[in-house]
C-alpha cells in the first residue's frame, strides 16, 4: 500500500451488487464454476455480507473463494462460511510484526495470525497464504514460512515479484522461484515436488511429514499462460483477460447502456478470443502501462 494511500473512485463508477450478481450468473451459464472476490480488500465494502450470501446461492457455482488481508476475518469468517465461501487466501508477506506494519501501513499482525488459526479450526484446508517475495526485503523469511507448514495444514504460496504501475518494481528486488527453492533447501533439504492439476497457477512442493505444503507462482520466470483459464472483472466493471495486459472492456457500461445477457456473452466471447498466447515478458511488462495492482481488484 502506498504511504499516500489511493484515490478512491466515485461510488457510481463501481459495480452495484445487482450488476455483480448479473455478471456472475452470465459467467456461470457460460461454464465458469469458480468465483473469487479479491481486491484491494473485499471485506471493507459496505454490506459485503449481503453480496456474498447472494452469490453463494447461485446454482452451478462450485468454488466460491475470497482473497483477503485477514484483518476482518475473525469477525466475519463464520458468517462467510455459512454464506458459501469455501476457499480462502490470506495475503501475508512477512511473519514479523514490525515489517507487517511497514508493508500494510497498519497494525494487525496478531489479528491475521489468529484469522489463520480460526480458518483452520473451521475446516478450511488447504488454507492458502499468499506471500510476494522480494529480494533483500523478505526473502530471509522463506524458510520461516515453510516452517509454518510443519504443524499447520496451510499452503504457503510464494509469488514472484511482478511489475505493476506504482509498486516500485525493479529487477534487483526480483527473485525467481528457483532461487527461492535454493534458499529454502538450506534449512528444509527434503523439499519435494508434488503433482499439480492442469490449470493450477502454482508449482506445489512439500516437506515429507509436514502438515502443509508450499507453492510457487512463477508468472515471471516460467509463465503458465498456455494453461491459464482466469478472467478478471475490476471493481469498476472492466473485463481483463490477462492480468498483465492493458486491454480492458467495460461490461459495466454495456449493462448500463441496456445490453442483453446475449449481448454481454458476445462481448465476453470476443474479448476472450483476442487474448494473446502469452504475456510480453517481465521487462516488457515493466515498461508498459497497466493499472497498479491495488486498483485492479476483481
Amino acid at each position: 500500500m502506498p504511504a499516500e494511500g489511493v484515490q478512491l473512485k466515485p461510488q457510481d463508477h463501481i459495480l452495484t451488487f445487482e450488476e455483480i450478481e448479473r455478471l456472475t450468473r452470465v459467467f456461470v451459464q457460460l461454464g465458469v464454476n469458480k468465483l473469487r472476490l479479491t481486491g484491494g480488500e473485499p471485506l471493507v465494502r459496505k454490506d459485503v455480507d449481503q453480496l456474498i450470501a447472494t452469490l453463494g446461492s447461485i446454482e452451478g457455482l462450485k468454488t466460491f473463494a475470497i482473497t483477503t488481508n485477514g484483518l476482518l476475518l475473525p469477525k466475519k469468517l463464520r458468517r462467510l462460511k455459512e454464506s458459501g465461501i469455501n476457499l480462502i487466501n490470506i495475503s501475508l508477506d512477512t511473519l514479523k510484526a514490525d515489517k507487517f506494519e511497514f508493508i500494510t501501513r497498519r497494525k494487525g499482525f496478531d489479528i491475521v495470525m489468529n484469522a489463520i488459526d480460526l480458518a483452520l479450526e473451521l475446516g478450511y484446508q488447504p488454507l492458502k497464504v499468499n506471500c510476494v517475495v522480494m529480494r533483500n526485503f523478505n526473502d530471509n523469511e522463506l524458510a520461516d514460512f515453510v516452517s509454518l507448514t510443519r504443524d499447520k495444514p496451510v499452503e504457503i504460496r510464494f509469488i514472484e515479484y511482478m511489475p505493476f504501475d506504482g509498486n516500485g518494481w525493479n529487477d534487483n528486488r526480483f527473485m525467481s522461484y528457483q532461487d527461492m527453492i535454493s534458499m529454502i533447501e538450506e534449512k528444509h533439504p527434503k523439499l519435494e515436488r508434488l503433482q499439480d492439476k492442469p490449470n493450477d497457477t502454482s508449482k506445489t512442493y512439500h516437506v515429507p511429514g509436514y502438515a502443509g505444503r508450499v507453492g510457487f507462482i512463477t508468472s515471471m520466470s516460467e509463465q503458465f499462460c498456455g494453461s491459464c483459464n482466469r478472467l478478471r472483472i475490476t471493481a469498476d466493471g472492466n473485463l481483463k483477460v490477462c492480468l498483465f495486459g492493458k486491454a480492458e472492456i467495460s461490461l459495466r457500461d454495456a449493462m448500463r447502456d441496456g445490453a442483453t445477457d446475449e449481448e454481454l456473452v458476445s462481448i465476453i466471447d470476443a474479448a476472450v478470443h483476442r487474448k494473446k498466447a502469452a504475456h510480453a515478458g517481465m521487462y516488457n511488462i515493466a515498461q508498459s502501462e497497466n493499472r497498479p495492482m491495488i486498483l485492479i481488484g476483481g
